[in-house]
């Protein structure tokens, strides 16, 4: 004799049911950006990755709803389309905030202050790591590289750059934005908010005036090495070891007598001077070898 699945205690659930259609004037206009994104590859599914952005920019994540569109207009499964949505950290698959504010906790943003950043935003706004406030203008989350190593420990917000943070800034930034204060990045384009961040990584021009002349280039710390290349600046000399205890070499070794190389107070500090609770780097004075060490 056997028994049912529901005699045994086992629950096997009701499929989910497919994604509701956008309503019929957002879908037209959806449709027309999505022909336009479309039109600019070869191969229409590799416009898969825009489209997941402009319509994370309809609802400020991408919904069953945004994916079931992807996967109509490309002629894909929403298998395909839920693969890639849920492989990029870059697409929200929940609701959040106007404002994604993220910490980087890798290696030395996190020995320059960025654990004690993230702990202190934690703290400060109630929230944990990928949550939102209740007033729906700031999520939070860690994130493991901004690509900004020289300018560390970096916040950003919508992916433009706040560099050389420190948690009492970083309080006053989240402050602003919550109080819709005018908030300037440290360089890029102005702030603007995530939906409309989406919609620009969509591939559509950012029409604020001023705001595509605005985005500027790398700051002067990540062009250092391009201007040694260039031989726009005097190369790195090696110095004796700041203990100035002996180092294994050949009899024709400098002297072990010579004096210490003691940097002065606008040398940026290397990694090996962390950890410190907050980045000593100052914005005024950016690393690189301006004249011979030691002069």
């Amino acid at each position: 004799m056997t028994t049912s699945s529901s005699e045994r205690g086992v629950s096997l659930g009701m499929p989910e049911l497919p994604a509701p259609a956008y309503p019929d004037d957002v879908r037209a206009r959806l449709e027309t950006d999505a022909r336009e994104i479309i039109a600019r590859y070869p191969d229409s599914r590799s416009a898969l990755l825009p489209l997941l952005h402009l319509v994370q920019s309809e609802e400020g994540h991408v919904t069953r709803t945004g994916m079931r569109f992807c996967a109509d207009v490309l002629g894909l499964t929403t298998a395909e389309v839920t693969a890639v949505a849920t492989f990029y950290s870059m697409y929200r698959r929940r609701p959040s905030g106007d404002y994604q504010v993220g910490v980087c906790t890798n290696t030395l943003c996190a020995v320059m202050g960025g654990d004690a950043i993230f702990e202190t935003l934690q703290e400060h706004l109630g929230i944990g790591n990928g949550e939102t406030t209740d007033d729906g203008k700031v999520t939070l989350e860690h994130i493991e590289c901004n690509a900004a190593c020289d300018f560390a420990p970096v916040v950003m917000v919508n992916w433009e750059f706040f560099d050389n943070q420190t948690p009492a800034t970083a309080k006053r930034l989240v402050d602003d934005l919550r109080a819709d204060r005018t908030v300037e990045p440290t360089r890029g384009a102005p702030l603007c908010t995530f939906k409309e961040t989406a919609r620009i990584l969509a591939g559509f021009p950012d029409e604020r005036p001023g705001a595509v002349g605005a985005s500027g280039g790398a700051g002067p710390a990540s062009l250092v090495g391009l201007r040694l290349a260039r031989g726009e600046a005097a190369p790195a000399r090696v110095v004796h070891p700041r203990n100035g205890g002996p180092h294994e070499g050949g009899p024709h070794d400098e002297p072990q007598d010579r004096a210490v190389h003691e940097p002065s107070p606008t040398e940026h500090l290397s990694s090996h001077d962390a950890p410190q609770d907050t980045s000593a780097s100052d914005p005024a004075h950016p690393a690189g070898p301006a004249a011979e060490e030691g002069e």
